[in-house]
């Protein structure tokens, strides 16, 4: 008995202690506020919904139209953050048909507490039999201190615009306080609305199919103290435009005449021909300009800085270098290396060289010209692409004289169609650039696929703030040559 007892003494010290009732972990605010946050073990839900409301907004805020309305459904952590985060609207996201338009912009302005980020919608469709309700929407407070304003032009959605341009109704500038981007089009600017307004925080306009006189337009870029960019497209009524102003970085668009005459913080000039568009482009004083195009110099473009011209095809009076362009694009519609050798000397400190040739290729007139050049010219080009390289007796001069020359060169790629996209093709292009002999050792070689819908290199108001709007991201498949 005693021996029994003692065991069971024994045992029971031996024993494990009875675990302790394991602590609730506290409740986090958010958890408190909201138990839907909880995961299935009690722990914080997922992260996002963490964030401060001001955070969730911001990010509503920058999703199309639908999915910001449709995080009302992830939790109810997000039930009434729609409702309150800058409202984004952009009817590109919204429906098809125009009356099904009206109802549902109707229907989420009303929903909408604001304030407003972004308004999207046709400006034709806001003049006519529907300019009460368009004056009802540019009125609604869910527009509030409204910060981008996009009256586009014509969308395939939606019927065509009529045939006679009208004014933007009244209503869409009462934002002009607060507005930071702002895009225009298939209207009429009247003289008499252009002299009452003021843009005090814009930074980008876009002016598209605009019936505009050249008063009025240089009275809008006066009104915007801030501008910073500015994109003119298929707009008329002025022959001419003069650029001075101290804010702008970018200037996009084609003018029949576009003079510069103090930009000193202009950076890039886009967009400013094509094969079939000769505009006269003068730039007086833009002592920061790095970005330049696209020229088309087989037509009679005049480029003209300070005394430096270059006109048709070559290069003349060429008696001042442009030492601040580092990236620059050319449309040629026959490749030639008379043009491209006056380039490098016009533009000395090139860093990037985007190029296009669709037609036929010229013969140099100088056929020894570039073997003569490595002493006279420092080309410090990092990166070249050639559209539509199509391994011709031109193209390959072309792309030869950089690769035995160009001593910094990093990358070259040549865009090739489809039908050239292919072994053989690559096989015979290794033996006539010669890249065994290039001049920088560590320079790589690529061959990319054109893309067939690429006619023109167009833009768009946000390209114009881009480092290198040029730049677009080559198609996954590549063909490395090295």
């Amino acid at each position: 008995m005693e021996t029994r007892s003692r065991r069971r003494k024994l045992a029971a010290v031996q024993a494990p202690a009875p675990a302790a009732a394991e602590a609730p972990k506290p409740k986090s605010a958010l958890e408190d506020q909201d138990p839907s946050l909880a995961g299935a073990d009690g722990g914080a839900g997922d992260s996002i919904s963490q964030l401060p409301d001001g955070v969730l907004g911001d990010i509503i805020s920058l999703l199309p139209t639908k999915e910001g309305a449709r995080t009302q459904i992830l939790a109810s952590r997000w039930r009434h953050q729609w409702r309150s985060a800058p409202l984004n609207l952009d009817h590109l996201w919204l429906c098809r048909e125009r009356n099904n338009l009206d109802a549902v912009v109707s229907r989420i302005l009303a929903a909408h507490r604001g304030p407003g980020r972004r308004f999207s919608v046709p400006v034709y469709h806001l003049v006519g039999d529907r300019a009460a309700t368009a004056d009802a929407w540019l009125r609604s407070p869910a527009l509030d201190d409204l910060q981008e304003l996009d009256l586009c032009s014509f969308s395939g959605r939606l019927p065509f615009p009529p045939l006679s341009p009208q004014p933007p109704p009244a209503a869409a500038f009462r934002f002009s306080e607060t507005l930071r981007v702002a895009t225009i089009g298939e209207c009429h600017l009247p003289d008499t609305t252009a002299q009452l307004l003021h843009f005090p925080k814009l930074k980008k306009l876009e002016l598209e199919g605009v019936h505009i006189s050249e008063s009025s337009l240089h009275t809008i870029i006066a009104a915007c103290p801030a501008l910073e960019c500015l994109l003119v497209q298929s707009s008329f009524g002025f022959y001419c435009l003069r650029i001075n102003s101290i804010s702008l970085r970018s200037i996009g668009g084609r003018f029949d005449k576009l003079i510069i005459e103090n930009a000193p913080c202009l950076e890039r000039l886009l967009q400013l021909g094509s094969r079939h568009w000769h505009p006269h482009i003068s730039v007086v004083s833009a002592p920061k300009l790095e970005t330049l195009g696209c020229l088309s110099s087989n037509y009679r473009d005049i480029l003209a800085f300070d005394l430096t011209v270059i006109q048709g095809s070559r290069v003349n009076s060429l008696t001042t270098v442009v030492r601040t362009v580092k990236i620059l694009a050319v449309d040629m519609d026959a490749l030639s290396m008379d043009v491209v050798i006056d380039l490098m000397r016009c533009f000395p400190c090139l860093e990037k060289f985007y190029i296009e040739s669709v037609g036929p290729g010229k013969t140099s007139s100088c056929r020894y010209k570039h073997k003569n050049l490595t002493s006279s010219l420092d080309i410090r080009l990092k990166t070249i692409v050639c559209r539509y390289y199509r391994g011709i007796k031109s193209h390959v001069d072309f792309a030869t004289f950089f690769i035995l020359n160009a001593g910094a060169l990093e990358l070259m790629t040549l865009h090739v169609n489809q039908e050239h996209y292919n072994e053989e093709f690559f096989g015979r292009q290794r033996k006539m650039l010669q890249l065994d002999s290039r001049a920088s050792r560590g320079a790589q070689f690529h061959f990319a696929p054109n893309d067939p819908h690429r006619y023109d290199i167009d833009f768009c108001l946000h390209d114009l703030d881009l480092a290198d709007p040029f730049e677009r991201k080559d198609p996954g498949e590549f063909h490395a040559l090295l």
